[in-house]
């Protein structure tokens, strides 16, 4: 973030989120919290930490974080085949950093997700963007099961690692 003149500091990468419109719930004045794209996720297993995992990337994590918890949780997919799996996100919505920018009916998916699943996103009304095949989410997870600690990182960017002993 650039340093503003007049007050010779930076408002920092989060603080982009703030809007300089009176009246707006996350208007700069004092108090205020805007909403923020971190999202660090722990999740518990009969109350006890299990699975922690997050990736940067703005507006996205959420929706790369989600993926892989279902694909775990639900499709029973290992961690490593989690983040592995074909990513995608959505831009319907205004972004959270300046200049706010939203494509609406938007799905950017990469180039491994099948071309018949891409027809179908279509059909169903999806305005569908094809992307490079490994370019969606910087994943890393990490998951206690009972003595065992388990790991995965997204080769995507190669920005994280997993390592163990």
């Amino acid at each position: 973030s650039p340093v503003i003149p007049e007050l010779g500091f930076c408002l920092g990468t989060r603080a982009q989120m703030f809007w300089l419109e009176e009246g707006h719930p996350a208007a700069l004045a004092p108090g205020k919290r805007p909403r923020t794209t971190l999202s660090p996720t722990l999740a518990l297993r009969d109350g006890e930490p299990y699975l922690a995992w997050g990736s940067p990337g703005g507006d996205q994590q959420d929706q790369w974080t989600t993926q892989l918890f279902m694909r775990h949780l639900h499709a029973g997919m290992n961690l490593q085949e989690a983040i592995d799996a074909p990513a995608w996100h959505s831009e319907h919505f205004p972004i959270s950093f300046w200049p706010r920018t939203a494509r609406p009916g938007v799905l950017v998916v990469e180039g491994r997700l099948p071309g018949a699943t891409v027809k179908e996103l279509e059909r169903r009304g999806h305005i569908v963007e094809v992307d490079t095949d490994w370019c969606e989410g910087r994943l890393t997870a990490a998951a206690r099961e009972g003595r065992r600690r388990r790991a995965a990182a997204n080769p995507r960017g190669m920005q994280g690692y997993a390592a163990g002993r």
